[in-house]
């Protein structure tokens, strides 16, 4: 196992700095989040001695679990996934960044959490660039205002920007989604509040990171090209 998940990493690291190249960008500028919803703990473990040490979970209860059997070991933990408000106060003590922030009530509690600990918490805000009713996430259009209503919340700063390509969406989509959530990044960072940075990008799973990267990525979040041919 060990072996096939090292060259997994090798591999997606190749696509990642073949993309940057192509968007003239250097490799160090992306981060891969390796996604461990799918895997045992055991494997978890092994992805992290194949070299990837920022991994990503869905659901809070599985990264807690994890991040506290995981202790010994150098890991940056991302909460990627959709997050309810009474998950909060223990998912803020796990993690290094909350991908999934995509309401003001949900920036709220969070902040009420980072106050408790005296811990100033890394958040991304999701934008649903789809349009798709399912999905989660401010729209497009509300960026601005929401920017602006976080100003106020000191115990939190949002680094950056994050979103999911449609469901549905075919190569041309994807890429005018992602180049969406890049404008909206540029067009608010320059009259966004000291607390709010927009400098990341978080999008792109493993069908399409590297359209992403193309498009400005700064985290992709990849799962099951890290664990291909694992039996």
């Amino acid at each position: 196992m060990e072996e096939q998940l090292a060259e997994n990493v090798a591999a997606v690291q190749q696509q990642i700095a073949e993309a940057a190249k192509r968007s003239g960008r250097d490799a160090s500028d992306v981060c891969l989040v390796g996604v461990t919803k799918y895997v045992d703990v055991a494997t978890t473990r092994a992805l992290v001695a194949a070299g990837c040490r920022t991994l990503g979970e869905n659901r809070p209860q599985v990264l807690w679990e994890k991040s506290s059997e995981m202790q010994d070991l150098d890991v940056r933990w991302h909460m990627i996934g959709h997050l309810q408000r009474n998950k909060v106060k223990r998912t803020v003590e796990s993690t290094a960044l909350i991908h999934s922030c995509d309401s003001l009530r949900l920036l709220k509690s969070i902040q009420e959490a980072g106050l408790q600990s005296g811990k100033l918490v890394d958040v991304l805000l999701e934008v649903n660039v789809s349009g798709e009713v399912a999905k989660h996430g401010f729209s497009p259009d509300e960026m601005a205002s929401v920017i602006e209503a976080i100003e106020p919340l000191n115990s939190l700063r949002v680094t950056g920007l994050m979103c999911m390509a449609g469901l549905g969406s075919g190569q041309q989509d994807v890429r005018r989604e992602f180049d969406l959530l890049r404008e909206l990044l540029e067009s608010n960072r320059g009259s966004a509040p000291p607390n709010v940075e927009l400098r990341e990008l978080s999008m792109g799973m493993s069908r399409d990171f590297e359209v992403a990267i193309e498009a400005g990525a700064t985290l992709v979040r990849v799962g099951s090209s890290l664990f291909r041919g694992l039996r």
